[in-house]
């Protein structure tokens, strides 16, 4: 299996062409741009000595059937940006604090995450390697920068990544919406890492038995579950309101 991945649009090519210059191969660019975005995408490739191509739209068109590629597009090696769970817990100085997606395969729903997870200071992201989508080219385009500044770690063995977790102290919250505790009367301190599922399905039996605690979000509507996102958005909210709470 090739470790070279294509991504697209401006706010994703830009992104990795501050945080992780050298996991580019080669930007390619419409040659008939010539906005600002353009302009300044030309003159952060110089500046990082990335290879840029100017070809036409057909040529962009050709490796994105049926996608809004925004002119741009990038080949990147994925093994320059490999990560693992030691690597992450070896250098925290404050309560860590993960996402883990069980079961989420749609790229935008993934997207959507990692973009909630940059804005609540998350230190990674965690999802199995089978039954999730990973980081593809639509992954990038919709987390406009986040899928390269929180880090996503591919694990082969899900369970096992959560024992390992519990061994660090990290407490492990999933959310079901069957759960007896509440969101709003739960008590979140130290490390934690909430585990979420696909939207329907919920987190798998296995997940679910290792979880320290399952707690479920307060619905007051008549709609029966959120995007997987909104989840995150809400239960990462809610645990930085109270680490600032304990703070001040």
């Amino acid at each position: 299996m090739s470790n070279i991945r294509l991504i697209f649009g401006f706010h994703a090519i830009t992104s990795r062409l501050r945080q992780n210059p050298h996991s580019i191969k080669e930007v390619f660019l419409d040659s008939t741009r010539r906005d600002q975005r353009a302009r300044d995408l030309i003159k952060l490739s110089e500046t990082q000595k990335v290879r840029l191509i100017l070809c036409d739209e057909a040529r962009l068109d050709a490796m994105f059937s049926n996608t809004r590629h925004q002119g741009v597009a990038a080949n990147i090696d994925t093994t320059c940006s490999y990560i693992d769970i030691e690597d992450v817990l070896e250098t925290l100085t404050e309560p860590a604090l993960f996402l883990i997606l069980d079961g989420v395969q749609d790229p935008h729903n993934l997207g959507a995450c990692l973009r909630v997870a940059d804005a609540f200071g998350v230190h990674a992201v965690i999802a199995p390697k089978n039954r999730a989508v990973g980081l593809t080219a639509t992954v990038h385009k919709v987390a406009s920068g986040a899928a390269d500044s929180v880090p996503y770690i591919s694990v082969t063995n899900l369970a096992r990544t959560l024992r390992k977790l519990k061994q660090h102290g990290v407490w492990i919250i999933g959310t079901a919406a069957e759960a007896n505790s509440d969101l709003q009367f739960t008590k979140i301190d130290g490390p934690v890492a909430w585990v979420l599922g696909a939207e329907g399905e919920g987190i798998r039996r296995l997940t679910r038995e290792i979880c320290d605690q399952l707690i479920s979000i307060p619905m007051l509507g008549s709609v029966e579950s959120l995007n997987v996102s909104v989840s995150a958005g809400i239960c990462l909210f809610e645990t930085c309101r109270q680490r600032n709470n304990i703070k001040s």
